[in-house]
């Protein structure tokens, strides 16, 4: 029975964007300019995140996180005929960038401690077709880049990074994104910083960097007039969210700092209730993101969804990290079948996991709060 007298309600979103007037001014100081688009904002960005990510980063603007993914195939010749190992755990715009080019996902299971694929299930996955690795740091974790760079060196493979929950994640004090040939980024708002839509394709090769940037905008070529050498697509990021950008970027160690605060808070008050892992990571030389926290249920707690239904009754915002394994929603089991066999601990977590917010809006008593109000549901 719920109990919200007791637990003092309270309303606690999953995410919210970190907004302030500096922000607002940015934003507005470019509406009273004349130029949108292909202007100062977006090449300052571009290398004030480079600085962020560091040693050798050469980034590009882009409208979305999937975009990035699109161009990074398109530009390492992806195509019909090829196959992409992905994880089976992850959003669906990991797989659908390898489906816009024409080649075929195969999708790979995850480690049961941390959601992300292995170099072993990778290692199995790989046939005389495979093109390449598409990785994602699932929650923020970084995977184990060293074993999986091997099996990449071992086969020829390009190794593409999908970096949307990982953010200031390193190993090693190396960025994520930096370890593989590209990586991608997601500034969706509730990530740990946002252009309102964005995304920021990263590479440590200089001629790869300028060829997405030519590509995201018509590959048109202008220096020595206008030519559109090559095929291109529209995937620019505006003037005003790169203003945002610019901002947001200025406070996220800030910013990174509180979400590994909260996490740790979060994570100690929750496996002290029991009935619940947490997923993530102990090791000293990777240092999460902690974009949120995701705990998985075992069999003695309630069925996930109603705990899902009792938080939000309890006014704890939530979200599933992900519904479903990519190779069960219907697009693509329709294409290429689906056994649930091939995937169990991805089926786990979509069926039995679900997120806990981390954000900087969280303070210590709103972490209480929520552990409090966990306890009471998974009851």
């Amino acid at each position: 029975m719920l109990r919200p007298a007791v637990l003092e309600m309270r309303d606690i979103p999953f995410g919210r964007p970190w907004i302030t007037d500096a922000e607002r001014e940015a934003v507005a100081d470019v509406l009273r300019r004349d130029t949108l688009t292909h202007g100062p904002e977006c090449a300052a960005f571009e290398r004030e995140f480079s600085d962020f990510v560091g040693e050798g980063a050469y980034s590009v603007a882009t409208s979305s996180c999937m975009a990035a993914l699109h161009l990074a195939c398109v530009h390492f010749g992806i195509g019909p005929g090829d196959e992409v190992i992905v994880p089976a755990q992850t959003h669906t715009a990991t797989a659908h960038a390898v489906e816009w080019v024409g080649a075929r996902p195969v999708f790979v299971d995850c480690d049961r401690l941390t959601g992300n694929v292995t170099a072993q299930g990778i290692a199995a996955a790989v046939t005389a077709r495979t093109k390449a690795i598409m990785l994602v740091h699932f929650l923020g974790v970084p995977c184990d880049m060293p074993a999986i760079l091997a099996v990449a060196e071992r086969h020829g493979l390009r190794v593409i990074e999908d970096c949307a929950l990982a953010l200031g994640a390193r190993i090693d004090g190396r960025h994520v994104g930096l370890l593989g040939d590209a990586g991608c980024f997601s500034f969706y708002p509730v990530k740990h910083m946002t252009t309102g839509e964005g995304g920021m394709f990263v590479s440590r090769d200089r001629e790869a960097a300028a060829a997405v940037r030519a590509m995201r905008a018509f590959g048109v070529e202008r220096s020595s007039g206008y030519d559109v050498p090559t095929l291109g697509l529209n995937y620019r990021m505006s003037e005003i969210s790169a203003a945002l950008g610019r901002v947001q970027l200025r406070r996220l160690s800030e910013g990174l700092r509180r979400r590994a605060e909260n996490f740790a808070a979060l994570r100690e008050g929750l496996l002290a209730i029991g009935k619940l892992a947490v997923l993530g990571t102990s090791d000293p030389a990777l240092r999460s993101s902690h974009y949120c926290l995701v705990a998985v249920l075992d069999g003695e707690a309630a069925p996930r969804n109603d705990v899902l239904a009792r938080l939000k009754a309890l006014g704890v915002g939530t979200s599933v990290y992900y519904p479903q394994p990519v190779p069960r929603l219907s697009y693509y089991r329709r294409k290429y079948g689906y056994e649930a066999a091939r995937y169990p601990e991805a089926e786990r977590i979509s069926d039995r996991g679900f997120a806990l917010p981390t954000g900087w809006h969280l303070c210590p008593s709103d972490v209480n709060y929520i552990v409090k109000a966990v306890e009471e549901a998974a009851a």
